[in-house]
């Protein structure tokens, strides 16, 4: 059986072509039955919502979610996987609508509630073909035959059964609070949901600093008898609140001032009271500050500036109680408006903008709310009644002003809640201001950037408003929320300590209510008068109170009569369904006998997707060992992007902590978001969205896994470009390629099928011991970094083994025991060694690029492994032979490979050819091992760099001058103001010292008393070149070359070209390997010299018996190179 062999890389057909081999062998299904009984590693896959296409950053995080799990099965652990559909909530509400042309409030009177419920069901999984076909395209292993789906009954009532347990609690209860609300959802949004990533956008709003006209026999002594009206200063970047205005707020201990000045608007006379530390920012502009009151009595309207004089000082404490006419009037609170329009005091009140008298509405504003109900007597909110006695602020929930409030009725309050292209060009804001304007109540009116919250669905702006919602008591919990965080490996680290452990340990109660249609109805039934209340867990519970229910009179029957409890089937579950339409048919009956009515409410969406450890599984109902006995709980390993900090990740730890008191997951890796090339998000609008399936298409799967993880750590922004794919093909997937190429060519010329003994190590040359000791290190290396979900630096150093190590040294310095000599121990001892990198490569690459090293794997097992698995992630993992491993060894190679590399890029700044010959190098070196190694590998060194000699200088100190200066980059951020005494430091170190912090890697310093150490990075070292030698430096070590070509150099470096160009010729002609040839060349005194003390090393090199120099020469191929002009033609010797 011979190895295969290729005309060329094609990753996609690759991929397409074992991703066939994989449904048909079954091999998914495979990995899991066959570790059966092995210890199991439990992984949550975060569900996605299926109602919109898949994008780059989805391929991203399905690929960093599939090494692990892959890896780990490999180790022999059972690695069961389940997918997942987020079905309820916003995104698929706001689609359904925006498809059927209606709005929320359409929503049970153009559409039942039924129906709409309908819509949303078969609009969720509307693209779950395109998710199933990239899930495949990109390799991700997932059960997509079984998933976890939100809507399902058995799912819903797993997510009940965990609302009651919180509920036993304590944890749950109703409140009325101003909570964030999403006029263009329709629905109150939780804390979490307002913080994710891009909800606050920087905004330009209108702005007023109103006038609040003070009722002057409130006013202290002091403040009375004024020869002009008093007014109260408060500024506002949401003039839509002002309508409802009850109070103002002062801080106690600030002091205000008594200012006189003159409206700039009317020019009218008046006192003015506001912060004394904001005068200067208020006054800006148009205001001069003067000393007397003459100067206020001189001025004139037609006065450039308008003079303002500060009269007196008061503190906060000194103003409470003072009442102020309505600012707006029209519309008084239904509820004791005789204690409304007063001044309050709040500890919230702050001098850092505005005028220290912050406007109060405590129908929008949570602080508003809580300083009004503390004061005494309470400060009534504004609100009014409606048509039905309902008490209802003066903004509806559609974001509209009630006709209540004159000349607004109607009007929305922000333009963004206009339909598109209905915005009127004054906005509510900009009308209200001129109002304001107009009656004297205006003191300033600007534009003004600010930073504002969205909604993260409709991208509209939310409202601070008043609602009876349902809340968790996240408050009480948040301290073992913090302490279970601890158990918690996060990836990175900073993520968990810094962006979650902030979140968790500031925890406000979660908003779980959502007055939505589609989603997971709240369980909870209450009496009109909400003195009695019950929480139902289960369906068995549901059917036990209707029997109650219907025997009351209050139902005529159980509406899932036909469902059986106690039958998991699915068959049975399929008789019900838990959604809205349905359950808000159900009446019960309290103790007393009153009818109790669900509560409308939905739950939070991300309550769904929190549930899914235990919801998946239909816990506690069934596969209760699941959970109990921790087979499938907690998570071995999540992941998902870092704005599932707020999202997903918290509410699976809420959960957890409050039901389970432990954390959900063990290990978290925190994906960063995916930019273009240039660090911008993408968006289709801006035209630089990357479709995942066009990517894998023109690239393979592979090279796309492998570039998205080796550029870029999973945690760390990504900026993909799909330059950086072709290069990953070239350079790691191509050597890798033409690695295999080399070696299956020359094997099935051989028949080499690895049966033979295998050469005991010590038998083996040294490069064949090195090459293997540096695989089984790269074994260690690569383990360590999948355990530690480090995934970029396995790949990282995958890569740098098949370039650098396999391809580059061990291959290029191994090509004539392939396809030279006779098929001894050597060549078989060759053959093995490169088979194992080439075998143990795919095995330790498979998580990441699963299907090029399948192929690889099967390819190479498929010869040789009589044991072979049907796919190399049925195999076992590598292991590590420390027997093998010789560090020494690896040291040498490496200092022989770093020797190269420079003298290597001497020659390329030159521009001198490596294949002409030069005379000599020069290492200096400081420690004796280094000299010891360096002798050991000189001759490799030698032959690899293409020079005669190499000379170990004992100090460079004498031949070699370097320079030391200040790396400003590092050292300014590292040392602040000391940088500049570090600089000048740095600058006076002596060539000792640069030695020493060069082969120790740093150095301590004293500077101004100070111990200091000081870093290579801090520094930048260079060696200035010798007269007549050129040198180059890398940390501790640098070599010095003797450029000077002399004639017999410059004929060998002649000779060696003309090799080059006879190989080719050879390959271009179709000769093989093996066969003899006459080589002639056109007449050329270049060639004449090179051939004069060189011919028999042509000879032998290209396996030609005979080399002619003809004068005329009528066919061959033109050669033109350095000073040669000639003809070269070859023939197969007869």
């Amino acid at each position: 059986m011979k190895f295969a062999e290729y005309k060329g890389l094609d990753l996609p057909g690759i991929s397409k072509a074992v991703l066939q081999e994989w449904k048909d062998k079954e091999v998914f299904q495979k990995s899991v039955e066959q570790r059966e009984g092995q210890p199991s590693y439990v992984f949550f896959e975060g569900p996605p919502s299926a109602n919109g296409m898949p994008g780059i950053h989805h391929a991203m995080a399905r690929t960093i979610k599939d090494i692990f799990p892959r890896y780990k099965t490999m180790k022999g652990f059972q690695v069961k996987r389940k997918a997942g559909w987020d079905t309820h909530g916003l995104p698929i509400e706001l689609g359904v609508e925006k498809a059927l042309g209606i709005t929320k409030e359409d929503i049970g009177t153009k559409i039942s509630v039924e129906d709409y419920n309908k819509a949303c069901r078969a609009a969720v999984m509307r693209y779950t073909d395109v998710w199933n076909d990239m899930t495949d395209k990109i390799g991700y292993w997932v059960d997509m035959e079984n998933p976890y789906i939100t809507y399902e009954p058995k799912y819903m009532e797993s997510v009940w059964w965990l609302l009651k347990e919180i509920y036993k609690k304590g944890l749950i209860y109703k409140g009325y609070t101003i909570q964030p609300y999403s006029p263009k959802a329709g629905t109150g949004l939780s804390s979490h949901e307002l913080n994710q990533p891009g909800t606050y956008q920087d905004v330009t709003d209108t702005t007023v600093t109103a006038q609040f006209k003070a009722i002057e026999e409130t006013l202290p002594k002091g403040l009375q008898s004024l020869d002009a009206p008093l007014y109260f200063l408060a500024w506002t970047t949401t003039p839509w609140t002002l309508p409802s205005n009850t109070a103002l707020t002062v801080g106690p201990k600030i002091d205000y001032v008594l200012v006189r000045t003159f409206n700039q608007y009317t020019f009218e006379p008046m006192h003015v009271l506001l912060a004394k530390s904001l005068v200067g920012k208020q006054f800006a502009g148009k205001f001069v500050a003067v000393e007397s009151k003459e100067a206020i009595q001189q001025y004139n309207k037609e006065d450039k500036k308008i003079p303002y004089l500060v009269l007196a000082s008061f503190k906060g404490a000194d103003l409470i109680g003072v009442t102020y006419e309505q600012l707006m009037t029209g519309v008084l609170p239904c509820d004791h408006p005789e204690n409304a329009f007063r001044v309050i005091v709040g500890d919230f009140v702050t001098t850092e903008d505005g005028t220290g008298i912050v406007h109060t509405a405590p129908t929008f504003g949570a602080d508003d709310a809580l300083v009004a109900k503390q004061a005494s007597p309470e400060i009534p909110p504004m609100l009014v009644l409606d048509s039905a006695g309902n008490k209802v602020p003066l903004v509806d929930l559609q974001g509209k002003f009630r006709p209540e409030v004159a000349g607004l009725g109607g009007k929305y309050v922000k333009n963004e809640y206009y339909p598109e292209g209905e915005a009127p060009e004054r906005s509510a804001d900009v009308e209200i201001a001129i109002r304001l304007k107009e009656e004297n109540r205006a003191f300033k009116v600007e534009k003004y950037v600010h930073s504002y919250p969205n909604c993260w669905r409709t991208d509209k702006p939310i409202l601070y408003y008043p609602l009876d919602s349902w809340f968790i008591k996240m408050t009480e919990v948040k301290d073992k929320m913090v302490s279970l965080n601890q158990e918690i490996n996060w990836k990175p680290k900073a993520t968990g300590e810094g962006r979650f452990g902030n979140w968790l340990a500031n925890a406000n109660d979660w908003n779980l209510s959502r007055s939505r249609y589609w989603g997971i109805p709240l369980p909870i039934w209450r009496t009109a008068d909400g003195k009695e209340e019950i929480m139902i867990g289960s369906v068995a519970e549901l059917k036990e109170a209707m029997k109650a229910s219907v025997a009351a009179g209050l139902m005529s029957k159980d509406i899932f009569e036909d469902f059986k409890v106690g039958d998991y089937s699915a068959e049975n579950y399929a008789t019900i369904d838990l959604h809205k339409n349905i359950v808000d048919q159900v009446v019960l009956v309290s103790s007393t006998g009153e009818p109790m009515h669900r509560e409308s409410d939905l739950i939070d969406v991300w309550f769904d997707s929190g549930s899914m450890p235990y919801a998946q599984w239909h816990y506690p109902f069934e596969n209760k060992e699941l959970i109990d006995e921790n087979k499938a709980f907690p998570a071995d390993f999540i992941a998902e992007g870092v704005d599932q900090t707020r999202g997903w990740f918290y509410t699976l730890h809420a959960i957890a902590t409050m039901v389970f008191d432990r954390p959900a997951y063990k290990n978290v890796v925190s994906n960063g978001m995916v930019l273009d090339k240039d660090g911008k998000k993408m968006s289709k609008r801006l035209g630089n969205a990357i479709d995942p399936f066009e990517t894998i298409a023109a690239h393979g799967a592979d090279a796309t896994r492998w570039y998205m993880i080796a550029n870029a750590n999973p945690w760390d922004n990504l900026k993909f470009d799909t330059e950086g794919i072709v290069e990953v093909k070239r350079k790691f997937f191509g050597t890798l390629y033409n690695t295999y190429s080399f070696f299956s060519s020359y094997a099935n010329l051989d028949h080499f099928d690895n049966s033979a003994p295998q050469i005991p190590l010590a038998d083996r040359p040294e490069i064949d011991r090195w090459v293997l000791s540096e695989l089984n290190s790269l074994i260690i290396r690569v383990e360590a970094a999948y355990e530690t979900y480090e995934p970029t630096k396995a790949a990282r150093a995958i890569s740098d083994f098949v370039q650098e190590n396999l391809s580059n040294w061990y291959v290029r310095l191994c090509r004539r025991r392939f396809w030279k000599g006779e098929y001894g121990p050597d060549k078989i001892a060759a053959y093995q060694t490169l088979y194992e990198c080439l075998l143990v490569v795919s095995k330790l690459s498979a998580p990441i690029a699963p299907f090029f090293m399948d192929r690889l794997y099967l390819d190479l097992a498929g010869v040789c492994d009589p044991n072979v698995k049907e796919s190399v992630h049925l195999a076992q993992f590598p292991e590590a032979n420390s027997a093998v491993i010789d560090s020494d060894l690896e040291r040498k190679m490496q200092l022989a490979q770093q020797t190269c590399s420079l003298v290597l890029s001497i020659r390329q700044k030159e521009k001198i050819k490596v294949r002409q010959p030069l005379q000599k190098i020069m290492v200096p070196v400081s420690a004796l091992v280094k000299a010891i190694d360096l002798k050991a590998v000189a001759s490799l060194i030698l032959s690899e760099v293409n020079v005669k000699e190499l000379e170990i200088l004992a100090d460079s100190s004498d031949i070699l001058v370097k320079q030391i200066k200040p790396n400003f980059k590092t050292l300014g951020p590292k040392f602040g103001p000391k940088m500049k005494a570090v600089a000048t430091a740095i600058q006076s170190l002596t060539s000792k010292d640069i030695n020493q912090m060069e082969l120790n890697g740093a150095i301590e310093l004293l500077v101004d008393g100070d111990k200091i150490a000081l870093e290579l990075s801090d520094v930048e070292i260079s060696s200035q070149d010798i007269e007549g030698w050129l040198v180059a430096s890398s940390g501790a070590l640098t070599v010095a070359l003797d450029a000077t070509i002399s004639p017999e150099l410059k004929a060998e470096g002649i000779a060696r070209e003309l090799v080059n160009r006879i190989q080719n010729l050879r390959k271009d002609s179709g000769f093989e390997v093996t066969d003899k040839i006459v080589i002639k060349f056109l007449k050329d005194p270049f060639i004449d010299s090179a051939l004069l003390d060189n011919l028999e090393y042509i000879k032998t090199e290209t396996l030609a018996t005979e080399i002619l120099v003809e004068t005329t020469l009528n066919e061959g191929l033109p050669i033109e190179f350095d000073e040669v002009r000639s003809l070269l033609f070859i023939e197969k010797q007869n």
